[in-house]
């Protein structure tokens, strides 16, 4: 007895072309499209730095409160502020509803499983290298839906520092020491920006060597004693102008070490504009910043 081959149905020719169009376009069974989440409308930041680089990729229209401390761009003083650094007022934050919070690394420990418990999106960047500040850039581009402009962003920041280290590679590396904070008014208590820092990189696309005991964190604290000894060529004070009582005059507060070199020869450099220190899209001002410091010579259109 011969089988009979029977003819498939309609319906069996239409599952099989069903499953050959999901195998061509490399769909599996069992397996989901890639989630995407919506463009962010109501989007809080917890840091200056966020704040200027939400601007710069044009997500700002979507920003709708930022931290205490943020002051850049102008219009910042028109926003909500969120109090607290480590400690954010998460009451503050959730009465203004965001379907994002961004903030960096720093802050993470505190806030990150918070705002998940609350159903609160959020992402948290690294900022201490110049590696992290670029990829900082194009994360909250791709989290905010300003991919591409992150990305021009970043190319430019990154170019601005190109430049610099270009205009000055031929010049002698002078000794730096970069003091981010001390008490106002006196020269206690200082800390200094060391390797693993982005500012400690940034000296030396500048054209200077940065001197700094190195420290754990990229940042760490010394005292006068050590200062003598280091016997800086050039002095970057980063010390935010302090107001009031504890006004100063941050050039003159190092006389009290007249024997350093930086002293003597009148090359301490103030610099107090916040973003100068900030770990933003900036990074590329303050290369330049840092190198006329060093070597004015370089840059004889400078004002």
């Amino acid at each position: 007895m011969h089988s009979v081959m029977k003819r498939p149905s309609k319906a069996a020719l239409s599952l099989a072309l069903v499953v050959l169009l999901c195998l061509f376009a490399d769909c599996r069974l069992g397996q989901q499209p890639a989630r995407t989440e919506a463009r962010p409308q109501r989007i809080v930041s917890l840091s200056p730095s966020v704040t200027e680089i939400l601007y710069g990729i044009g997500a700002w229209p979507q920003v709708i409160a930022v931290s205490q401390f943020c002051s850049y761009p102008d219009d910042a003083k028109n926003k909500p502020r969120v109090n607290g650094w480590d400690k954010t007022n998460l009451e503050q934050v959730l009465a203004l509803k965001p379907d994002f919070v961004i903030g960096v690394d720093a802050q993470e420990p505190f806030l990150r499983d918070k705002l998940t418990g609350l159903g609160v999106r959020s992402l948290f960047v690294k900022d201490q290298t110049l590696a992290e500040i670029m990829t900082s850039m194009k994360e909250i581009g791709r989290g905010t839906g300003h991919e591409q402009e992150a990305a021009d962003l970043s190319a430019k920041t990154q170019a601005e520092i190109d430049a610099v280290r270009k205009a000055v590679a031929d010049r002698p590396h002078p000794r730096v020491l970069c003091v981010v904070d001390r008490v106002p008014g006196t020269i206690r208590d200082l800390y200094t920006a060391t390797r693993g820092s982005y500012l400690d990189e940034l000296i030396g696309i500048a054209g200077g060597e940065s001197i700094a005991p190195e420290a754990e964190h990229g940042y760490g604290k010394i005292n006068k004693e050590a200062v003598l000894t280091l016997n800086p060529e050039v002095i970057i004070d980063m010390v935010q102008g302090s107001k009031g009582n504890f006004g100063e005059d941050p050039i003159a507060v190092w006389n009290e070490l007249a024997e350093v070199r930086a002293v003597r020869d009148k090359r301490i450099y103030s610099m107090n504009d916040p973003s100068v220190i900030h770990p933003s899209q900036f990074v590329g001002h303050t290369a330049q910043v840092f190198a006329k410091a060093f070597h004015p010579e370089s840059f004889p259109d400078a004002k």
